[in-house]
């Protein structure tokens, strides 16, 4: 650990960090907090310490949240039995409000208790607030294991985002104010739709046109096929590491989420490893970096 009593390490780190912090200026920065990386709470109250620091500097962070363990656990103290289908919970409207209650009300006023309590100012929100997120019924298809037939799962009320009006978010930002959305969105009919975290955050990204859309899992980027870090990657390179069936599993719907949020103009994503002390800062404020950066 560092002495930080010493005036002159705490001026060279702050020298190195300062050609970041003009970089960043003034840029929205996206960040996609995910369930597992929120289990521990210092490590979640590092996290919003990180936050407000950014936000000090002159970034404009918008935090996105999962919750997927949480639900889970929930569902599980109420009796509620989940069940998934093509990587998907199956929602049913017991399940939705169970969602939305956890995602959107202990989760998110979690997370903004943090931030405050760190010196920010944070306003907890969701997609239905000033209709922020419409979101559009999810379908998928599987295959039966026996007769090799594909088909359609009815995943409930499970959506994804089909419009973004960012009104709200470019009301806030630029005030000292750090909004923190949790995957909730109406439907066009006023239904209630449970929405993936990551593409929520790569919607919010893509819709903002973010300088960065930093994706936090529980890994510590894209790996090769040896499980070393790659450290960056282009959308083409991407594509054929998902050919060649380097990027496997989980690891598949987050790039393409990423490149959905580079394809709507967001200038770079990074996948890092939320666990890590400060990750955010790493990636953003030093030249090492954090994680793999994938860019057009």
């Amino acid at each position: 650990m560092t002495d930080r009593k010493d005036p002159h390490l705490t001026a060279e780190i702050l020298v190195k960090a300062l050609p970041h912090m003009l970089r960043y200026d003034d840029a929205t920065v996206v960040v996609k907090y995910g369930g597992h990386a929120m289990g521990d709470e210092q490590v979640a109250r590092d996290f919003a310490r990180d936050m407000v620091l950014l936000e000090q500097s002159g970034v404009n962070p918008v935090v996105v949240h999962g919750g997927g363990p949480q639900i889970g656990a929930m569902l599980a103290r109420l009796g509620i039995k989940s069940e998934f289908a093509a990587g998907l919970r199956i929602t049913d409207k017991a399940t939705v409000e169970v969602v939305e209650m956890v995602l959107a009300g202990l989760i998110n006023k979690q997370i903004v208790g943090y931030i405050n309590s760190e010196g920010g100012r944070a306003i907890g929100l969701c997609g239905k607030d000033g209709n922020m997120v419409t979101a559009r019924k999810v379908t998928r298809t599987v295959v039966d294991p026996d007769s090799h037939i594909e088909k359609v799962v009815d995943l409930g009320f499970v959506g994804e985002p089909d419009i973004v009006d960012k009104t709200v978010l470019d009301a806030l930002l630029g005030r000292e104010v750090i909004p923190v959305l949790a995957p909730v969105a109406n439907g066009p009919d006023g239904q209630t739709y449970n929405v993936n975290a990551d593409t929520f955050a790569g919607a919010i990204a893509g819709a903002l046109g973010a300088k960065r859309f930093l994706l936090l899992t529980d890994v510590p980027g894209v790996l090769d096929k040896n499980k070393n870090l790659i450290k960056e990657l282009t959308v083409d390179q991407c594509r054929a590491l998902i050919a060649d069936g380097t990027i496997t599993g989980g690891m598949i719907p987050k790039v393409e989420t990423c490149i959905y949020a580079l394809e709507k103009g967001v200038e770079g994503v990074v996948i890092l490893d939320g666990k890590v002390p400060h990750a955010v800062l790493v990636e953003l404020l030093t030249d090492h970096g954090a994680g793999t950066l994938i860019t057009p």
